[in-house]
């Protein structure tokens, strides 16, 4: 390969998805072109200003903005550039349930945006199956991996529990993210515990939510009472310190809708999880099928939100046994799933674009 790949993320420069796609493309020759989500319109030259550079070379977009896809269908007209789409959402869906107006446009947008690419790699084989319906000539799945450093400490538990203010022999529901509140859906991360646990009459059962946003002062609110006794909300914590506080907890919580925004997601929880050797309790969602090897709990009803759903949980809660978490976690015993291993994922990567490249007639 001759020619260095073009590489850019629509989130923007030194975000999380820039340093996932420098991951990805470590095995290729690549140039990464800087793009501030801020500045959208100028992040629009810019890009514009470096296709025109040149002729018949290959871009990687992490990212479906409306502002790179643009860049991207120019170059291809007209500077014969080729482009592939990295993404871990189903566009149209996913700006749909944020916006009616805007939803039918981006799914054209999206539309497009795969049947103009020369390749696609999806976060979860169900996007990679969509793109291909889109009419994207090649595609692959890159499910993503545990990001910061993974350091097993068997004192952890106890002492991340202790920070809690958590008793040791608890029965610990959990998660960790940016708990941000939905004024749509009046929901953020968490709150399908809290109203859960505010119903569940055991007294050995608790949830620990981790992070910070604007959904916490919701999650305050509908724990009440019971904040500080059987809701716990610890904050933010450092990105190394994740896979520790996960490991201290029993169950892990999932959220996802059963629609087309959640049904094609994997999120980055679930490889966090099977890292922390952590079951998982979470929607009917195609994942929570695809990927059970007896460590996943399965509940009815269309959303988080959902009052099936919220039953079902505090059925969960109620009945759960120390023996039942044993058996769910013992299932990772067995794990050998390579789908979250970033070694796997960074050579299939690398000879995905490389041959690509030589079918597009790209490396001389």
């Amino acid at each position: 390969m001759s020619k260095p790949i073009w590489a850019f993320a629509t989130k923007g420069t030194d975000t999380n998805e820039e340093r996932r796609l420098r991951t990805l493309l470590s095995g290729v020759k690549t140039e990464f072109i800087t793009f501030d989500k801020s500045k959208k319109l100028w992040s629009f030259k810019h890009l514009i200003r470096s296709f025109s550079q040149a002729r018949n070379r290959l871009i990687v977009m992490e990212g479906t903005g409306i502002a790179g896809g643009i860049a991207c269908l120019i170059a291809r007209i007209l500077w014969g550039h080729r482009y592939v789409v990295s993404s871990g959402d189903a566009v149209g869906p996913f700006v749909g349930s944020h916006s009616r107006l805007a939803g039918p446009f981006f799914a054209v947008y999206e539309r497009i945006l795969c049947r103009m690419a020369s390749g696609y790699i999806g976060w979860t084989p169900y996007l990679v199956g969509r793109a291909l319906t889109f009419g994207v000539g090649r595609a692959m799945t890159a499910s993503g991996w545990v990001l910061g450093d993974d350091v097993k400490n068997v004192e952890s538990r106890t002492k991340i529990r202790t920070n809690w203010n958590v008793p040791p022999e608890a029965i610990v529901f959990g998660i960790v993210g940016a708990i941000v509140w939905s004024k749509r859906r009046k929901y953020c991360y968490g709150l399908e515990l809290v109203r859960a646990i505010r119903r569940v009459k055991r007294v050995d059962v608790v949830v620990v939510i981790i992070g910070s946003g604007s959904g916490v002062s919701h999650l305050m609110a509908e724990a009440g009472d019971l904040l500080g006794k059987k809701v716990f909300l610890p904050g933010s914590v450092p990105l190394d310190c994740v896979m520790e506080n996960l490991r201290a907890m029993d169950v892990g919580s999932l959220p996802q809708s059963t629609d087309g925004v959640g049904a094609f997601r994997y999120t980055t929880k679930i490889s966090e999880y099977a890292q922390a050797q952590l079951p998982v309790v979470t929607n009917q969602i195609p994942a929570a099928y695809d990927l059970d090897h007896g460590q996943i709990w399965r509940l009815p009803g269309y959303s988080p939100w959902d009052i099936t759903f919220e039953e079902a949980m505090v059925a969960l809660m109620e009945n759960i046994t120390q023996d039942a978490i044993r058996s769910a976690r013992s299932a990772y015993e067995n794990y050998s799933d390579q789908a979250f291993c970033k070694s796997t994922q960074v050579e299939r990567t690398g000879n995905f674009l490389r041959e690509l490249v030589a079918h597009l007639g790209l490396d001389h």
